[in-house]
């Protein structure tokens, strides 16, 4: 059994880390023998308790069920485990979601009510920045400054054009897949376009955008294509990059990058219509 100091060490170091996970929290019992309010629990994105207890098995396929919905869309939800008469009172049936309640059954002999508060917990959006022209680095100044985890690619003759960075990659090797949300900005300004596109649209991102002239986008998009990168993967590229605010210097035009970035992030899609219109 951990107690709650163990349990609040474990979330901040597994935080510091990086990875991300869903902590479970009982805050409200009624009848119910097998756990108590406060109790904990942290839930893995594969849906194992890697630590706390959150009481017996009754309620634990719900809740992990919800803790996995929640580390996956980044919501936080309230599960509430009740017996099939209770339930049936209320008018709910297992497994229907209202008003940001998750109902559940509770098939064990204790048959009490139990409610169960997850939430994820996953690592800060990152701005991955291509390149190293003037808007690449006024994009890495603001996005750090607005609270954005930063990782920066480019050869290593121009690293040094950042200050500062929470990650660095030499070149153009991004990693396929990262926890938590990730907005690729290509910035090469002409030196390495291709290997740096091609390598931006190759990972999962929830953007990936190109900076420079609409025409200059044409002619390296007919590139990628012939280089057999898939239309649809082409498809969610934005070039140009950023709202039109008609910026022309390079701290407007990462203004106007960061605003479309956060617009995303918010859930309304490029038209500005909300993501699930």
């Amino acid at each position: 059994m951990h107690h709650a100091t163990d349990i609040l060490g474990i979330i901040s170091s597994r935080k510091a880390a990086g990875a991300p996970f869903a902590l479970a929290t009982v805050v409200r019992t009624v009848a119910a023998t097998a756990a108590k309010a406060g109790a904990k629990a942290v839930i893995l994105p594969d849906g194992t308790i890697s630590e706390g207890w959150i009481g017996g098995g009754c309620a634990r396929a719900a809740v992990l069920k919800a803790a996995k919905d929640a580390i996956a869309d980044g919501r936080s939800r309230l599960v509430s485990v009740q017996p099939p008469d209770a339930l049936e009172d209320e008018g709910h049936t297992a497994g229907e979601e209202h008003g940001g309640v998750r109902f559940a059954k509770n098939m064990c002999p204790s048959q009490g009510t139990m409610d169960i508060f997850v939430e994820p917990v996953l690592p800060r959006p990152q701005v991955v920045v291509c390149g190293s022209s003037p808007v690449a680095v006024a994009l890495a100044d603001l996005a750090r400054q607005i609270g954005f985890s930063l990782t920066v690619c480019a050869p290593p003759a121009e690293q040094s054009a950042f200050t500062e960075a929470d990650k660095r990659i030499e070149g153009y090797a991004l990693p396929v897949d990262e926890p938590g949300a990730r907005y690729v900005v290509v910035s090469t300004q002409g030196r390495g376009d291709e290997a740096a596109l091609s390598a931006a649209l190759a990972v999962d991102a929830d953007y990936v955008a190109f900076v420079g002239s609409r025409r200059k986008a044409e002619v390296l998009k007919e590139a990628l294509v012939t280089r057999g990168v898939p239309a649809e993967r082409l498809d969610k590229l934005k070039a140009p990059a950023g709202l039109d605010l008609g910026a022309i210097t390079p701290d407007e035009i990462a203004v106007s990058i960061l605003a479309e970035i956060i617009r995303v992030q918010r859930g309304k899609d490029l038209r500005g219509v909300p993501a699930s219109a």
